[in-house]
């Protein structure tokens, strides 16, 4: 039976893993918001952590609300209770998730009217996101392309498997864009592909976007770190992530 159990929650814990942090495209298991999974029987129970106290009410919504319906479609889990630990509104969100009451009727005049287009927005920002890292990546890789090439890049230029083009291509089946090996991979929100003139000014502006993001990220994990010392050990880091350079402060010699 303990057996059972273990796999079970092993299965929640993959579950939860599709659980992605709106604005920083990032799993919460791999950004160690999940503080804990326990399973008794047919019953499992999350516990989650964010960074800070005051991190936006909506999207700390979207991943509760989002964690309770990954962990509830996990064959063998008949009840699902999942909770928001040490969040200002968490008695406000734990009673609306657990009263099934959705955002609106959790916050009531607070709530925004849906929060469909403010999730359409970050996956718009990650697909740019992940459009950049797919572009740069070949660039660095291929020397003998340049930016002024990325206008006639089409998705079956890509390396096949890797991890930034396999994200590319799940960002872009999510918005309903096209995924076949013809489709041009420089795209505009709506998988328009931009003018060629403007092709470069579309790569850095996606630059810009994809920098934000992974800052964004990698400063959620640093105060998550310091609100939880030790829940580093729970935190993942991106497949493409390369490690910051240290900073180096020169020495000025002995003083005398």
């Amino acid at each position: 039976m303990a057996a059972v159990l273990t796999d079970l929650a092993a299965e929640v814990r993959t579950a939860l893993g599709t659980v992605v942090d709106p604005e920083l495209d990032e799993p919460i298991t791999d950004l160690g918001f999940v503080r804990s999974v326990a399973v008794d029987g047919a019953t499992a129970e999350v516990h989650l952590r964010l960074p800070t106290s005051f991190c936006a009410p909506n999207f700390a919504w979207l991943m509760v609300s989002d964690a309770r319906e990954a962990v509830a479609a996990v064959p063998g889990v008949a009840r699902v209770v999942v909770e928001l630990d040490d969040h200002h509104d968490s008695d406000l969100i734990n009673r609306g998730l657990a009263a099934s009451a959705g955002y609106r009727g959790t916050f009531g005049h607070e709530a925004e009217d849906s929060l469909d287009e403010l999730r359409a927005t970050f996956q718009r920002k990650a697909h740019t996101a992940a459009m950049e890292r797919a572009i740069t990546g070949l660039l660095r890789s291929d020397r003998s392309r340049t930016e002024a090439d990325v206008h006639d890049l089409v998705l079956g230029d890509l390396p096949p498997g890797t991890p930034s083009t396999e994200a590319l291509l799940r960002r872009r089946a999510t918005l309903g864009l096209r995924v076949d090996a013809d489709a041009p991979v420089l795209v505009h929100d709506d998988g328009t592909r931009p003018d060629r003139a403007d092709a470069v000014m579309r790569l850095r502006i996606a630059r810009s976007v994809r920098i934000s993001v992974d800052g964004n990220a990698h400063f959620c994990r640093g105060l998550l770190q310091t609100r939880y010392p030790g829940s580093e050990a729970d935190q993942v880091p991106r497949a493409d992530e390369r490690p910051l350079l240290p900073l180096l402060v020169p020495s000025k010699g002995p003083t005398s």
